[in-house]
């Protein structure tokens, strides 16, 4: 537990093992691991996973570490809550499963711009490049808000040292950016250049606030 706080089972007690015992931390780790594999091996079978079988176990890891490890991060340290698997490992929920597939999700778009139009994203970012951000669907403006909100939450982070600020800022820049590409064709549009540097600086973004909570980003799930 963290200071001040409890962890709880479902029924509201302290959270124990069947037997009674303190729950380790190792075994919350490896049963999130085991059922994030589980899912990514039935994905792989059905051939709607963005992986091989030989990727399964590193990226499982860091769904699963990285799921434990938010769903703790993520709330006043303070207060109490409680603790569920099924709400931890959520996909469309604030846990980190949701936030790593949103960052994936992005990923997945810019490699099919280069793959199947041609457009690169690091082409678009270097110096000399007449590419620009340019915002005019409300979901483009909505998402480059979220983002401009970045320095400021590290600010409010540096204050009181708490992750959630970070945890806040991190799941409502991923539901404005699965917002965007939803309402936003990307790929093959007028505005392809300019969508895909939206992508890229939100994945930039995103990608810095899991460094900061310790999270593994991954590119493909």
């Amino acid at each position: 537990a963290s200071p001040g706080g409890t962890v709880q089972g479902e029924d509201g007690k302290r959270f124990k093992t069947r037997s009674g015992e303190t729950v380790r931390l190792v075994d919350l780790l490896d049963e999130a691991v085991r059922r994030q594999e589980e899912g990514l091996a039935e994905r792989i079978e059905a051939n709607t996973a963005g992986i091989t079988r030989d990727m399964l176990h590193e990226t499982a890891c860091a769904l699963g570490y990285g799921a434990v490890k938010y769903f703790d991060l993520r709330r006043n340290p303070t207060t109490n809550y409680i603790f569920s698997y099924d709400r931890m490992l959520d996909l469309k929920g604030n846990t980190a499963i949701y936030l790593l597939y949103a960052h994936a999700r992005l990923e997945s778009i810019m490699r099919k711009a280069k793959e199947r139009h041609g457009v690169d994203v690091d082409d678009l970012v270097k110096p000399g490049s007449a590419a620009r951000i340019v915002i005019g669907h409300p979901s483009e403006r909505n998402l480059a808000v979220n983002l401009q909100m970045f320095a400021d939450t590290i600010e409010t982070t540096l204050e009181d040292l708490y992750p959630y600020h970070i945890c806040d800022f991190l799941y409502s820049a991923a539901t404005a950016a699965s917002e965007f590409v939803t309402q936003c064709k990307v790929l093959g549009s007028p505005e392809m250049e300019s969508r895909l540097l939206l992508c890229r600086a939100t994945t930039v973004v995103m990608r810095q606030c899991f460094e900061l909570l310790g999270i593994k980003a991954v590119y493909r799930i």
